[in-house]
This record gives structure tokens, sequence and C-alpha cells, in this order.
């Protein structure tokens, strides 16, 4: 072990991943230095020489010749008496350099570098691991499934890096076995008496955002913005979607021709029911939009309180709130208010027409977006003043105007009114 050659003396650590030779050579010389101090006193005039291409170092401690009766600090000084013994040719004030042997500090010395070298490379790999993937917190990993057990289970990335997915992290309806592939987002990152702790979430509504980013290129491109995302998880989601680009229709975008896109998604989900709305700044009208698949008449926001009295027909009311009071949930989370959903007993109406037969007077864009606020008929319209109208659907007051005097047009022997 004399020119402590690292390829013959530390050969197991050519195995260790994450770690090359460099680095393996300046832990070592940390190692050293740690040695030659507790030895020494200091290693301020030790200087070790690292060759990495052949996997060898050498010791050398530089002291001060001094005369034989000057001598004060053996460590940073030599007599002159000693220094001519190794060459004649020295004298007082001289540098006298000797080369430093491993086999000079002994048995027990050599096994503390070794274990000293083995704890600083785990501390160097686990300090790697943590930031690696304290920056991918937030992120999709997949990885393999070694272990299950009753409350989590342990899989491995490519690297064999330990990841854990709580039981509380999954999906109600997952069901994992030893050797499956997991996909799941980076949760948190921690450590926990000095070993990294990274724990993975499938039921993160960031789970979700990453999953129409990896399958909706104009959302991974920017033209496409998430602007929210809730979930119960295994049961439904709520996405609401924003298009910077007017020609592209953000709805239409993340589902894909036929659900291609949202397909994949729903079955990573196990079958999650996932809502995509368009957002919209006008609450009454995101409200709205948000208990999708229900139809609503009216919505009336309180700013000051976040609450939102929405009024519909009894036939939609169970739709409003969904199975387990899931979809009005989400829809409350997706929006930021507390929404209470109330039958409205005076639409009672025996003869009705369709938006769809006023598409001569009224373009169809105008319809669509009467309909996408739940107003299916021409007195579903009729029932919302103006100034509702004009806040749900920001049509212009010329338009709204417009198809009330067509709507009402139809009913003039039942003198409607859109005025409250």
């Amino acid at each position: 072990m004399e020119k402590l050659s690292l390829i013959d003396s530390f050969s197991e650590f050519k195995e260790l991943k994450g770690i090359d030779t460099e680095t393996l050579m300046r832990i070592l010389e940390d190692v050293l230095r740690g040695l030659l101090t507790k030895k020494y006193g200091t290693d301020k005039n030790c200087d070790i020489i690292v060759n990495p291409d052949k996997g060898d170092l050498e010791i050398w401690r530089s002291r001060t010749i001094v005369d034989d009766d000057q001598l004060t600090d053996p460590n940073a000084q030599i007599t002159i008496s000693e220094a001519i013994k190794f060459e004649p040719d020295f004298e007082v004030g001289d540098e006298y350099a000797e080369e430093i042997q491993i086999s000079d500090f002994g048995r027990r010395d050599i096994l503390a570098i070794r274990q000293n070298l083995i704890g600083k490379i785990q501390d160097y790999e686990r300090a790697n691991v943590y930031t690696k993937y304290k920056e991918k917190v937030g992120q999709i990993v997949i990885a393999e499934v070694y272990q299950v057990w009753k409350r989590e289970l342990l899989a491995k990335d490519e690297d064999g890096i330990e990841l854990i997915l709580p039981k509380t992290e999954q999906i109600p309806t997952d069901f994992f076995h030893k050797g499956d592939t997991v996909k799941a987002v980076v949760l948190k990152v921690e450590m926990r008496n000095g070993i990294p702790n990274i724990t993975l979430s499938r039921v993160s509504p960031i789970f979700l955002e990453r999953l129409f980013e990896q399958e909706v290129p104009e959302i991974y491109d920017g033209l496409i913005t998430i602007k929210n995302a809730v979930r119960q998880p295994g049961e439904r989601a709520k996405l609401a979607v924003e298009s910077y680009d007017d020609r592209i229709d953000p709805v239409g975008a993340c589902v894909g021709m036929k659900g291609s896109r949202i397909h994949g998604i729903v079955r990573e989900l196990k079958n999650e029911n996932i809502d995509v709305i368009a957002y919209t700044p006008n609450a009454d009208l995101y409200i709205s939009r948000a208990l999708a698949p229900a139809k609503v008449i009216s919505v009336n926001v309180n700013e000051e309180t976040k609450k939102a009295d929405v009024f519909m027909n009894a036939d939609q009311v169970s739709l409003a709130i969904g199975k387990g009071g899931y979809n009005i949930k989400l829809a409350s989370k997706l929006t930021g208010y507390e929404i209470d959903v109330y039958r409205d007993t005076d639409m009672k109406y025996e003869d009705d027409v369709d938006l769809q037969d006023f598409s001569d007077e009224i373009d169809q864009w105008i319809i669509d977006t009467l309909k996408s606020i739940g107003c299916d008929t021409a007195k579903d319209v009729l029932a919302i003043s103006k100034e509702d109208l004009e806040r749900r659907t920001d049509l212009e007051t010329e338009t709204i105007e417009h198809i009330i005097d067509v709507l009402q047009s139809e009913f003039e022997d039942e003198n409607y009114s859109s005025e409250n």
C-alpha cells in the first residue's frame, strides 16, 4: 500500500455509482488531510499530489532547517544535523521535503483512512441524490416497484435510487406488484438522519398538470396555460386552461381529436373523470363552466365574501352536485368561490323554443356562447337580465339587445322581459 493505488487498494469503490475517479481522489485528499492534521497538528506544510490517471497519490511534508539548538516545532522544523543525513549540501534556512509513506501511519490509521473514505463517499452520494431530486420536485418520474408494504411501496429509478410512494399518495384503485412500472410526480425531498427521503405522489393536482404537459404540445410550448387544477383522486378532476393564441381552442387541444390526448391521461389516473374548461376572468361564466355538466340559469356572486349563489332547473341540481358531492366541491376549489346551488322554482314554462331554431337570425357562435352558460332555449336566455348576460358571456351590449329582441318576438303575447 506504499503508493496507495486506488485501483489496487480501493477497487471496491470503482463500482460505486455517481462518482468519478477525480472526485474520489478529491475525497481521499480531504480524508488524508484530516489524518495529517491529527498526526502532526497541521496539514499546512503538507502537499498531496493526486494522479487520477494512475489512480495513486504522493504525500510530501516540508520543514524548515534550523540550528540544532533552535528547534521549537518538530512538525514545522528539522535540525541541520538531521537534514544533512539525507543531503550533505543542506544549509540552515533551506526547506527540507520528505515523502510520507502510507505505511508510516500504522495499521489503525490505514483502517481509519478506509472507513473515513467510505463515509465521505456515502455522504457525497447522498448529497448528490438530494440535490438531483430537489430539482425534480414537481416533475414526473418513472420507477420500478421494488417492494410493496401495507402503508407504502418502495420503488427504484434507473440509477437504483430508492423512492417512496405512500398509500395516502396513491389513487384508491391503484394496485401494484413487485416489478411493475409506476409513474408519479416528485412531491417532496427531505434529509432524515443524513439520508435523502424522496416522496412521490399520484394524487397531487400537479401530477395531473404534468400529464397534460406530456400529452399536449401546446401546453409544453406555453401556448396554452393551465390556470388551475383540482382533483378527487380516482373520481373526478377539473382543469381550467387558457390559450394565448386566439386561433387555438384550449379545451379542444387538451381533449384531442376524438379524445385521443385525454384518453391516455384518464387511463393513467384509473378512469378518473376529467372536465377541461376554458378559463375566463368573468366570475359568473367561470363558475357556470366549472359546474359542468350541469346547466346554469343564473349566478349571483359576492366578491367580498367569495360566495356564489347558482340557480338552475330542478333536474340539473343533481348534476351540479355530482356523485358524492365531488362536482360542486371541485368547482368551488377551482374557482375559489363557495358555491351554493338553488332550484329555480319560477322557471316553469309549458312552451319554449330551442335556441338552434334562431340560427337564421343569430350567429352560430353566439348561440354556442349562450349554450355554454346553460341556456339551451329562448326562455332560458330571457330569464336572465341584460346585465347578467353581459357579465356571463362577455358579449357586447348591442349584441345582447339584439338577441333579446329576436327571442322576445317569439313570445310577444306572453310579454316576457329580461329586465328585473
